[in-house]
């Protein structure tokens, strides 16, 4: 039987087409591969002894020929090679425009890179001067360049004769009217000021550059915050643009004490990291502490102020938060007053706080803005609604499951009378229902903003009907999942409703497995490890355990004019944030402030 032509052109492969194939692999030879052994000596032995039938055509593809090179091109070699050479970081920058042009050309990979733009003009003196400006297009303002720097140095130039005045101090001095202009000797300053925004000006004759701020990338205008909302109180908050960042919270904290210290993180690309603090306020030793963390980083690239926290934080495989973060300027300028830290990375939109105790990720900037009844109130609902979210789906199985008892005949009858036709245990419809429930929270947030709210209200609603009319869940299952759903929405702290998600899972396979014993045993080792746990050095259930001084903000919020005193677990310069005395005028408060000074509680 003759196969047909297009049946055997199905089954036949064409082994030239693998070698036209693009492949990543190391195509050297063997005596060029330095990778290391992984399987000890007798894998180099094997590796290097010939098998005796080889031919020899199969080992010319790795013979190399050298031939020999005459001195003249040796030697030419080198002198391109060494004109052509990137300069080392702390190497000075030289005298003469031309080869800093050259080098320029070495740091930046031009002419292959089109971002980096260089600008060579004469600066209009009588002989003219060679001169040169360097930015990067797309980071810096072109009408700050044009008007600020090339229009002066270009047109406006009023310099006297005599190599004396045509100095980096003269030009500096008297001819860029920028406001903020730095002088520089390495190319590693040079180079790191290029990459954030700012303008190089090389002057002939000069050995140094100057450095004129002249940032002007796009970025997102000041907005709403989107997940730490409130309805009484400031509603900006930081966006994409690290000088913006700092200026909207010295905009609230108008003091001279403020003080914000640079650094870089990153091998590869630098990222602006700023420490924000107040100069004898808070303690030095947290201050040296958070740079001494944050210098050890080594890593190629720092993108976020998440990946920070990973690097800085104390156990980092801990679930629960040990930096507090925040999108809201008023928050961070009233930890700043408490003696905290706070610490900005780059371009991003969420700033950290440390220290940070457990119960401040419970407290919302509103409580503060409304009177102290309102916010205690709020703050007990919170602690109510962690607990649900923690522990609902859990004494749900366990009550089911191991004590019946516990549940009233009515509410028992109608249970069993609901679960009659469900197929699968307790267990299975609550991992059933929460897993729904965490898909279409994940759904409702990648898919567009448009239509993700309707996905999940839709979406909850015929997931659930049709369940319970399907028989693969209880009503009453429904309602506890979407209670559950609802408690932990209303978390202040975006991270630690992630981390109360994961624990509620923890809690839920206990309560299968052991009942209510197994949720008190993992609530009780949870307590356990939270209470030795510490964030830059302050316990994390400061100042409940261990027991400290403190004012009445912590599981509820007090009056304003009594909470006089600032944490005492952050070991500030000065204790008080306000006078004993607030409301001098008023005969309640002075006897209530008295009270308060008698047992400690200011």
């Amino acid at each position: 039987m003759q196969i047909p032509g297009w049946l055997r052109k199905i089954f036949t492969v064409d082994d030239g087409v693998l070698d036209e194939q693009f492949s990543l692999t190391d195509s050297r030879s063997k005596g060029q591969r330095n990778a290391p052994n992984e399987q000890g000596d007798q894998g180099d032995a094997r590796r290097e002894e010939p098998a005796p039938d080889v031919a020899l055509a199969v080992e010319e593809p790795d013979l190399f020929i050298r031939r020999p090179i005459p001195m003249r091109e040796l030697i030419r070699n080198a002198e391109d090679k060494a004109s052509h050479r990137a300069p080392e970081p702390n190497e000075k920058i030289p005298d003469d425009v031309d080869d800093s042009h050259a080098m320029l050309k070495q740091i930046f990979h031009l002419p292959e890179n089109k971002d980096i733009v260089i600008r060579e003009f004469f600066i209009g003196t009588e002989p003219h001067v060679k001169a040169l400006t360097v930015f990067v297009d797309g980071m810096a303002d072109k009408t700050i360049i044009n008007t600020h720097i090339l229009q002066p140095l270009m047109i406006l130039t009023h310099i006297g004769d005599g190599p004396k005045d045509r100095t980096m101090d003269t030009v500096k001095a008297a001819l860029l009217p920028g406001n903020q202009i730095s002088e520089f000797e390495q190319w590693k300053d040079v180079t790191a000021g290029i990459l954030t925004g700012s303008t190089a000006v090389f002057v002939n004759g000069c050995a140094s550059a100057l450095i004129v701020e002249s940032k002007g990338w796009e970025h997102r205008s000041v907005g709403v915050s989107q997940t730490e909302a409130v309805v009484r109180g400031p509603h900006d908050a930081f966006t994409e643009s690290f000088r913006a960042n700092t200026g909207l919270v010295r905009s609230r904290l108008r003091s001279e004490h403020l003080v914000t210290e640079m650094m870089n993180v990153g091998k590869l690309g630098r990222t602006d990291v700023g420490i924000m603090y107040m100069a004898g306020l808070t303690n030095e030793r947290l201050v040296e502490e958070v740079k001494r963390r944050i210098q050890a980083i080594e890593v190629d690239y720092m993108s976020d102020s998440g990946l920070l926290e990973q690097f800085i934080a104390d156990n980092p495989y801990m679930l629960i938060p040990q930096a507090l973060s925040t999108e809201r300027p008023d928050r961070i300028a009233h930890m700043l007053t408490e003696g905290h830290v706070a610490i900005f990375v780059g371009h991003h939109p969420y700033v950290l706080a440390v220290p940070v105790v457990f119960w401040s990720l419970m407290h919302s900037p509103e409580d503060a803005y409304l009177q102290w009844p309102f916010g205690t109130f709020l703050r007990i609902l919170r602690w109510f609604s962690v607990l649900t979210a923690l522990l609902m789906p859990a004494v749900y199985v366990a009550m089911t499951n191991y004590h019946p008892e516990m549940i009233p005949t009515d509410l028992l009858l109608a249970l069993a009378g609901s679960r009659e036709q469900v197929p699968f245990p307790v267990i299975v419809e609550v991992l059933l229902m929460e897993f729904a429930i965490e898909l279409i929270r994940e759904a409702g947030i990648r898919i567009p903003s448009v239509i993700g709210p309707t996905i999940g209200i839709v979406g909850a609603l015929i997931i659930g009907q049709a369940a319970v009319q399907a028989g693969i869940v209880s009503p009453l299952l429904v309602i506890v999942v979407a209670v559950t759903a609802l408690a932990s929405f209303s978390i202040p702290n975006y991270t630690l409703g992630f981390a109360v998600r994961a624990f509620r899972f923890i809690f839920l396979l206990a309560g299968a497995l052991f009942g209510f014993y197994g949720i008190t045993l993992v609530f009780c080792v949870l307590l356990a490890r939270l209470s030795v746990q510490k964030s830059f050095g302050v316990p994390l259930f400061a100042p409940v355990t261990p027991s400290m001084n403190s004012s009445l903000d912590v599981l509820q919020r007090g009056p304003a004019f009594t909470m006089n005193q600032r944490p005492s677990f952050l070991r500030t310069r000065d204790e008080w944030r306000q006078q004993p005395h607030t409301r001098s005028w008023s005969s309640s408060s002075k006897r209530r402030g008295g009270r308060n000074n008698d047992r400690g509680d200011a």
